[in-house]
Formats: structure tokens, sequence, C-alpha cells
């Protein structure tokens, strides 16, 4: 049923029920009325018909019958009275004392009542009452007045004729209801069709919002409350029209970006599994399984499945880590395959969260490292051939120029048979530079087994000073160290720091021929100390610097070369670093920097 209809008929009924309670009211009203009516129609025939007896007492005399067939005696008016009022079926005069019947008949008896109202009869004048015979309603009246003597007059009334005349009341009382329903009805369904027209407006464009058809707004001709709910309607459409086209286009930015990123994942070479905070496998890409063993399906559900048991604390640690908000960098370790195998790889975990920041789970990436092992292997080895190569050469080359001025020499002498001792002077020393270039280059060919102890680099350095010191002097040249308050304590060999000191001293000072100053300054900055040499020497040329620590490089006359590259080695094996600087005619920097202690620590052995 639409609501059109139903408001129809809702009105209806509520027209209806007010149309039953009205019609019980005149309904009740009317009988009330008729009864009224009737009591009095039958009042004023009892009164008639005494005013007659009485007229013909007076007329006849006292004790005087009528005789029957006597048209002006009360028998034939009584007839008359019957004949014009066809609901009265008898008419009886009785006496008062004895009842007996004066004139008229009494064929419907109720003597047992009439005794009892005759009381009440002398008193009102007048009273009606409502008897049944045989199954069937009368109603019997009774009239005294003085004039009548010692006479009382009954009337009886058949009850079908007030009935009829009521249920007739009451028939066209329910058409003229019916009618009424049926004209409230149509009128009230027009009515209510006017009222909700624009309601099937509203609901069109509800229909037409719910099919995601946002285009055409409702015709607004009502400023009423439907005009104004239609208005909201057209409003809410268009602003649905705006986040529907939104959300398409971050629907669609999703999927793309989705799609991206699967197709990333699982075409990746890198192995990628999520795990919970419990460390259960929850997802893995293709790489993982390729390169662990595992199928997603027996992969999934699984605690740490890749992780060797020696490893736990350390994955316990690296979560710890990451749960307290600090950010890892890639770390090599091994991880287990499903044979049992151990692989190198390099992991990166990284935090899952949730849309309020809580970390929810983790994902870790692993790259398989036997590969670029493999690769960096070959390449040191490489390193190693070419750098054996570049010293042989180097070695060849440095020993064979004194070898030959002593072959020389030998020939000269094994010729003339005579021993010069000029020649031996100078033989001697080219046996000297041969064992200087060979004892450098045991240094480097042969890792030595490095001592480490705390020191305070300003002490190791200012010894270093004092022994320079007089060399400095005979060059015209001033050492001007600047300090730092701060302890500047590392972990060192103190004789390898010595000798990188006196190497770089020594090249600055031969880099002033003509004097000058070298600045030092040593300062604590954090996890380093920083150690910056500074000479105003003559500088080293820009495309000799990438050149400086190859084997047998130098720019001097009598050098090998091999100073500034035991230095760096020495540097290195410290864990730390040298730069180099450089201006023409303005002078060289070197800064070094050494990790520094926070405490101090017993001294160790740890290999060079």
């Amino acid at each position: 049923m639409s609501i059109k209809m139903k408001f129809s008929v809702l009105i209806t009924l509520i027209v209806l029920t007010f149309f039953i309670f009205q019609h019980m009211l005149s309904e009740y009203s009317m009988i009330q009325s008729m009864r009224e009516q009737a009591k009095r129609a039958m009042h004023d025939t009892s009164m008639h018909v005494a005013n007659t007896f009485s007229s013909y007492e007076k007329k006849s005399g006292s004790g005087y019958i009528f005789p029957e067939k006597d048209r002006s005696g009360p028998g034939h008016i009584f007839d008359i009275v019957k004949t014009l009022n066809p609901n009265i079926n008898e008419i009886t005069v009785f006496e008062q004392d004895t009842l007996a019947v004066r004139y008229g008949t009494y064929t419907y008896l109720d003597s047992n009542s009439d005794q009892s109202i005759i009381t009440d009869v002398k008193k009102t004048g007048f009273e009606l009452r409502k008897m049944e015979i045989n199954g069937k309603c009368y109603f019997r009246s009774y009239y005294y007045t003085k004039q009548m003597g010692n006479y009382i007059i009954s009337v009886v009334y058949d009850s079908k004729g007030i009935n009829d005349l009521i249920a007739q009341k009451r028939n066209d009382s329910f058409i003229y209801t019916g009618i009424s329903m049926v004209l409230v009805l149509f009128i009230s369904y027009w009515l209510v069709g006017v009222m909700i027209r624009p309601l099937k407006d509203i609901l069109w464009k509800v229909n037409e919002v719910s099919s995601a058809r946002f285009q055409q707004p409702i015709r607004i001709k009502r400023k009423d409350e439907f005009g104004l709910l239609a208005l909201k309607v057209n409003a809410m459409s268009q602003n649905l029209s705006i986040y529907m086209n939104k959300l398409r286009r971050a629907f669609e930015e999703n999927r793309r970006m989705k799609e991206h990123l699967e197709s990333f994942i699982n075409h990746t070479s890198d192995a990628i599994h999520l795990i919970d905070l419990d460390g259960k496998v929850i997802q893995v890409n293709r790489a993982f399984e390729l390169l662990f063993g595992y199928e997603e399906e027996e992969a999934i559900g699984l605690i740490n499945p890749i992780l060797p048991d020696s490893h736990h604390a350390e994955m316990r640690d690296m979560l710890n880590q990451i749960l307290s908000g600090k950010v890892l960098p890639a770390q090599e370790t091994i991880r287990m395959t499903k044979l049992g195998e151990l692989i190198p790889v390099s992991v990166t975990i990284s935090p899952i969260r949730d849309s309020d920041g809580t970390i929810r789970a983790f994902a870790s990436i692993s790259r398989d490292m036997r590969s670029r092992n493999k690769m960096e292997e070959l390449l040191r080895r490489s390193e190693k051939l070419t750098t054996v190569g570049q010293l042989a050469a180097g070695v060849a080359h440095e020993i064979r120029n004194p070898l030959t001025t002593l072959r020389g020499f030998l020939q000269l002498q094994q010729e003339s048979k005579k021993l010069a001792l000029s020649h031996v002077t100078l033989m001697l020393s080219e046996l000297d530079r041969i064992n200087l270039i060979v004892g450098e280059f045991l240094i480097l060919a042969k890792p030595q087994a490095t001592r480490f102890v705390t020191k305070d680099i300003r002490d190791v350095l200012q010894d270093v000073i004092a022994l320079m010191n007089s060399e400095a002097l005979l060059h015209n040249i001033e050492f001007c160290v600047t300090l730092t308050d701060d302890s500047c304590l590392i972990s060192c060999e103190e004789n390898q720091l010595k000798q990188v000191f006196i190497n770089l001293l020594k090249n600055a000072i031969e880099a002033m021929p003509n004097g000058g100053r070298i600045h030092i300054h040593i300062n604590h900055k954090r996890e380093y100390i920083s150690i910056t040499i500074t000479d105003e020497g003559m500088g080293i040329p820009d495309d000799m610097i990438p050149k400086i620590g190859d084997p047998f490089f130098t720019a001097k006359e009598t050098g090998t070369g091999l100073g500034i590259m035991v230095s760096q080695r020495i540097i290195n094996s410290h864990r730390g670093t040298m730069d180099i600087k450089s201006q023409v005619n303005v002078g060289t920097t070197i800064h070094l920097l050494l990790p520094a202690l926070k405490e101090t620590r017993e001294s160790g052995i740890l290999e060079a």
C-alpha cells in the first residue's frame, strides 16, 4: 500500500471514528427525542379521550351507559382515535376503586401493575410504562383529571411502530454516514495526493542518489517543509556527488598503488616477510619462497622460521630498539633456510603502524649476500694482485738502480783488479738504500701482532714534537701547537702512531726549505679525536693529490713514496681516517680522525 493510500485510509478512519461517535450521540438524542414526542402524543391522545369522556358524562348524567352503536358515544370516539393512530391497540376506562372497565376493552391484561400505578397517576396526572405480553413489547399510558371523577383512562400502544420509526431513522443515518465516508475517502485521497506530491519528487531523487546518479536536481515549487526538505536533499546530493568523485579518485589511486606495491614486492629480488609482535609470519613474497625454500602456505603461522637459534637474542635486541623508536640500518647477519643451510644476508627491519601510530607488525627485508661476498672476495684478491704487482714493479725499479751502480763498480774493480775506497763508500751507500727499501716493504708485506693500549694522543704527539724539535730548529721551523683541555684517550699502538707523526712532520719540514711554521691542533669532537697538521710549504698540485699513497710515488729526489702508504695503513688499522688538502705555494693540511674512548679500557691485542 502506498503512503498516499495509507494517509487517505488514516484520515478516513479518523473521520469515521468521529462520525461513529457523533452518530451514537445523535441516535441517543434522537431516541430520547422520539420517546418524548411519543410521550407527549400519548398524553395529548389521553387528554383528548378524557375530555370527550367527561363531556359525554356531563351530557348524559351520572350512571348512564351508552349503547355500543351510539355514534356519539365514547366507543365510537375510541374507534376514531384508533383509526387516526394505528399504533393504538386498545383504549380502556377504569374505575379507580374496583378497576372495573367502564368503557372500551381490556384485552391486554396487566392488572397486577394497574393497581400499583393508580396511586402515582392521581399525583402526576399521567404515567407511561413499558410492558411485554406474549413476547411483544407494548406501551400503556394512564391519564387522570379531576373532571373525570372516579375514572382513569388507559391507552395501549404497539411499540413496533415506534421501533420501526427509530430503525428507519437509524438506517437513514447509516446511509448518510456511508456516503459521507466515501466522499471523505475520495476527498482525502485527493488532498493527500496534493500534499505529498513533492514527496514523490524527493523519493525519485533518493532513488537516483542510491543509483549513484547525482546530475538532475529536484525542482522546488513550494516553500513549506517539503520544499525545505527537497532543498536539503539537493544539497546532500551535490555533496555526495563531490565526495563520491573524490572517493573514486582515491580508490583508483589506492588500487594503482596497491597493484604497484604488490608488483614491486612480488617481483623484487629481496626476500620480504611480515611478522607480528610475537614473531609469527603473516605474509611472504615470492623471493622469500625462492631464497629460504618455504611455500607461502607453510610459512604463514610459523614463528621466526628462518632465524637460527644463536641469533634469537640479536633479533630481540633489534625489535626492542625499533619499538623504542630507533631506526636501524641494514645489518649483515645469518639466516637459515628450510633445509638448515646458513646463508649470509643483509637484513632491514621496519615497523608497520596502524592509524594511531601503534606498531602492529614488522617488515623484514633480507638480501642474499652470497654473490656479493664472492664478488668482494674476488675484488679483494684482484686488488691484492694489483698491489703486489705494483709493489713488485716498484721494488724492482727502485732496487735495480742501486744494483746497476754496484754492478758497474764491481766490473770496474774486476777489470782494474784494484779496490778503490771511494767506490766502496758509494757501494755501501747503495746497499743501505736497498736495505731501506726492503725494510719498508717488509712492514707492508708482513702483518704484525699489535698490542693496543689506552693513551692520550696529546702525550704521544708531545713526545714526537720533542724528538723533532732539534731538526726543526736546524731548518728554521717553529711548531705552533694548540691542544684541547678535554681528555683525548684512544686505543692505539704508540710506536706506530709515533711513526705516523714523524713521517708527517718530516714531510712538512722538507716542504719548507726556507723555514716557516707548522701548526698543530688537537680537538675532541664527540666520538672522535681530530688532529690537524698544517705547513706553509710549497704545496702539492691538485693532479698529484689522488696519487699520494701509491707505492713509490713521490716528488722527492731521495724518497720512496712508502712513508704515506705506511702511515695510511697504520691509521686504517686504528679505525681512523686521513685526509690531505693542499694549495700550491700556500701549504698542505693533513687531517686525522681517530675514534675516542669514553672510558679507560684494559689493553688488548688486536690484529693489525
